[in-house]
């Protein structure tokens, strides 16, 4: 149902007063919202509203000029992107991030390099450990696969996947991860209206039956009411409202800014 906190109540990120300039730009200006364990949480507004700054910020790509991140319990100024990702924040990105000349099996692969513990030498001779840990990896791989269902372009070359199965490819190389906090920016981008269903179904499929807490950006407003729990919304990077989906779709703020309505 829209609106249902799937959350247990404990805050797992805290965004605390953030701010993010390039230059003379202000991408983001005094931003701050919590995300609690087990929700999914859409971070939403106009374009050039600061949302993809914001994920940035968050799995460290940026480093704020003012404000912290607090992150399971432990505060920082900024988040090194090893540490994001050793610390269990995954993420797909707006522009499809995959490797092309690979399998969708090997692209999904590669999202288990922080888990794996043989050290290079074992790996090149693919001997006793090394071949122990590859094939625990590679059936972790396959039950993601299944989960996706995508078993028919396992072998198939990537870069031959039609737009809205790549999408899912990405997905499930963020999976393979097993992250805490999966970030997803604007995962149903450039889909069809059955290619976005599929999408809305694994999103909401990842966070009941994994418990993985979900932040995301999307445009589609539809998408967002029906999917998260709570909502924040940006605007010239501010935020202007925070609350459930069905308090952020009343708040005269919010309908201002996507009608481009000025203010004095």
């Amino acid at each position: 149902m829209p609106g249902r906190d799937r959350s247990n109540g404990e805050t797992l990120l805290e965004v605390n007063n953030v701010s993010l300039a390039f230059g003379g730009v202000r991408a983001l200006e005094n931003v701050s919202f919590d995300v609690r364990k087990g929700e999914i949480r859409a971070i939403i507004g106009p374009n050039g509203a600061g949302k993809s700054s914001m994920l940035n910020v968050i799995n460290g790509f940026y480093h704020p000029q003012e404000g912290e991140i607090t992150y399971k319990g432990r505060t920082r100024k900024q988040m090194r992107t090893h540490d994001a990702a050793a610390q269990g924040i995954a993420r797909t990105f707006q522009n499809i991030a995959l490797f092309k000349g690979m399998t969708t099996l090997d692209n999904i692969m590669t999202g288990r390099n922080l888990k794996m513990k043989v050290n290079l030498l074992l790996q090149a001779l693919y001997f006793g450990p090394a071949r122990r840990e590859e094939m625990e990896h590679r059936a972790f791989v396959e039950r993601i696969i299944d989960f996706l269902e995508i078993q028919a372009i396992r072998k198939t070359t990537v870069g031959r996947l039609p737009y809205g199965l790549q999408k899912r490819v990405e997905l499930g190389r963020a999976l393979a991860a097993e992250p805490d906090l999966l970030l997803l920016d604007e995962p149903m981008a450039g889909m069809n209206t059955e290619e976005k269903e599929d999408m809305c179904r694994f999103v909401l499929d990842v966070n009941e039956e994994f418990g993985t807490t979900i932040v995301l950006i999307e445009h589609d407003m539809g998408v967002v009411m029906d999917i998260s729990d709570r909502v924040v919304v940006l605007d010239y990077g501010r935020k202007i409202a925070d609350g459930t989906p069905d308090e952020v779709r009343t708040n005269k703020e919010v309908i201002d800014a996507y009608l481009g309505v000025a203010h004095d």
